[in-house]
């Protein structure tokens, strides 16, 4: 069992720029029986719709999107540096080619709405709200197509309610 304490979102005193961009987070989405999990660094929380939400971005190519595309909800599971070696490897496999639980240890809980991994600091169930793909007309700053999309492997929004908040013990 998880040593994970429910929090109000409230009470969450973390900088979601380091949360996202500094530690990283497993975004999971799928049933106990079947799901997948990638390492996210681009994503947000905040106030959307008077409900507090978390935001995050998964490209076209991604065998996870398969997961969030049947799912009503997916989990961002944040790490720390005893988790980064995970978060890495999560990164750069893919869960149609490996068994990403099986090669880095870590360890599934599944009694929420959506996995998540034991090992983390703080854990967000969030409610699918929103799913929109970013589209190459749609961008004020034409840098960014060349830089990040010159395989037009466009990202895809998601927003979520977040549900539940768990922090480690």
């Amino acid at each position: 069992m998880s040593n994970f304490n429910e929090i109000s979102i409230s009470e969450l005193d973390k900088s979601p720029f380091n949360l996202f961009n500094k530690d990283w987070a497993l975004l999971t989405s799928g049933k106990s029986e079947s799901y997948n999990t990638m390492t996210v660094s681009w994503g947000g929380v905040g106030i959307l719709w008077n409900k507090n939400v978390a935001t995050v971005y998964v490209r076209k190519s991604r065998y996870t999107l398969d997961f969030l595309d049947s799912s009503d909800y997916f989990s961002l599971t944040f790490g720390d540096n005893k988790m980064r070696e995970a978060l890495t490897y999560c990164g750069k496999n893919s869960g149609r080619d490996v068994d990403k639980v099986k090669e880095t240890g870590i360890t599934p809980v599944l009694t929420e709405n959506a996995p998540y991994f034991a090992e983390g600091k703080l854990v967000l169930i969030c409610r699918k709200l929103y799913r929109q793909e970013m589209a190459e007309q749609a961008f004020m700053d034409r840098s960014i197509i060349d830089s990040t999309y010159a395989d037009n492997d466009y990202h895809i929004i998601f927003i979520g309610e977040i549900e539940k908040a768990l922090i480690k013990e």
